[in-house]
Order: structure tokens, then C-alpha cells, then sequence
């Protein structure tokens, strides 16, 4: 079982009743962060900027975490994101292969982080959805859809078959290619 960083968390929320308001609308909003206490904080930090309620005014009525029904399959993931640069602002969408939902978010940030130098908290993720193989748009999910796919062992070394006859230095050079 592999761990993931970021876990998928669905949050509901609202801001808190008031005489004129006794039923406020309800909020839900699914979002990747590392633990509870992190996913509450981006949930009032989006609530904040979309509609007029924040954490002193409102209240998390349930939040739980999501899981991948089949984590054993691979499929496609497409993520459309925004994030801040040094220059501003950006809309992307990224495709990634990956057996869970969590796998592909966690290879988004990483490449995110390596390729574009941009940090976690910058990243906001739209969207997201799996992607039937004819509709992969990126040659990088595609080459990885062969069924017939092969990849070769380039690094083969030999091994001797008893303790006996290991050495530091061998007198010829070990052929790595078989």
C-alpha cells in the first residue's frame, strides 16, 4: 500500500444561523490536503473568497475523506488547474497515469514544484476527471497505453552463485547487456 501525501477530502460547511437567515446554504467542497486540520483551512480559505462567509462566522457541519473505489486499476487523470507565477496568474490541464485519484494530484504537485517552480499553496485544482484512453490529449499518457508495451532490463548484473567466488576486483569488465 502505497501513502500518499495529499488526501481527497469532502468538506461541508456553512456560516452560522442567524434571525433572518435560520437556514443558510449549505457548502461542499472536495479538496487535497495532507490531513483534516489542513483541508478545514483551505475549505474556509476558497468559502472566504467565493462567497462572504469565513471560519469566525460559519461552521464545518461534516468533512471525510474520499477513496478511490479501484485502487488497483490504472487510468487516466485529467487536472485542470490554476496557479500563481511570478508573473501571474495561470490555467493548465494536466494528464497523468496513475492507479488513484490521490497518485496523479501527488504528481501534479511534484512536477508542478520541479518544472514550473511553483508551491503547494500557490496550486488550485478546478477540476478533475478520468479519461478514457481515445480522449488523452498529452503524447506523455498516450506512449503508456499499449497494451503490448515492453520495457527492457538495461542493467543486468551477474551475480556469483556462492560467496566463495565474490570478488572486490574481477579481471574483466561485467556484461551489463544480455
Amino acid at each position: 500500500m502505497v501513502n500518499f501525501r495529499f488526501h481527497q477530502y469532502q468538506v461541508v460547511g456553512r456560516s452560522l444561523p442567524t434571525p433572518t437567515d435560520e437556514h443558510p446554504k449549505i457548502f461542499r467542497m472536495k479538496l487535497w490536503a495532507t490531513n483534516e486540520v489542513r483541508a478545514k483551512s483551505k475549505f474556509w480559505y476558497f468559502l472566504r473568497k467565493l462567497k462572504k462567509v469565513k471560519k469566525s462566522n460559519g461552521q464545518i457541519l461534516a468533512i471525510n475523506e474520499i477513496f478511490e473505489k479501484n485502487p488497483t486499476t490504472i487510468k487516466n487523470f485529467g487536472i485542470w488547474l490554476r496557479y500563481q507565477s511570478r508573473t501571474g496568474y495561470h490555467n493548465m490541464y494536466k494528464e497523468y497515469r496513475d492507479t488513484t485519484l490521490n497518485g496523479a494530484v501527488q504528481q501534479m504537485y511534484d512536477e508542478m514544484a520541479s518544472r514550473h517552480r511553483v508551491r503547494y499553496p500557490c496550486i488550485q485544482i478546478i477540476k478533475t476527471a478520468t479519461i478514457p484512453n481515445e480522449l488523452c490529449k498529452r503524447e506523455n499518457t498516450k506512449q503508456f497505453q499499449d497494451s503490448k508495451i515492453k520495457f527492457p532490463l538495461v542493467y543486468r548484473k551477474v551475480r556469483p552463485p556462492t560467496r566463495k567466488l565474490k570478488t572486490t576486483f574481477k579481471a574483466s569488465r561485467p556484461n551489463l547487456f544480455m
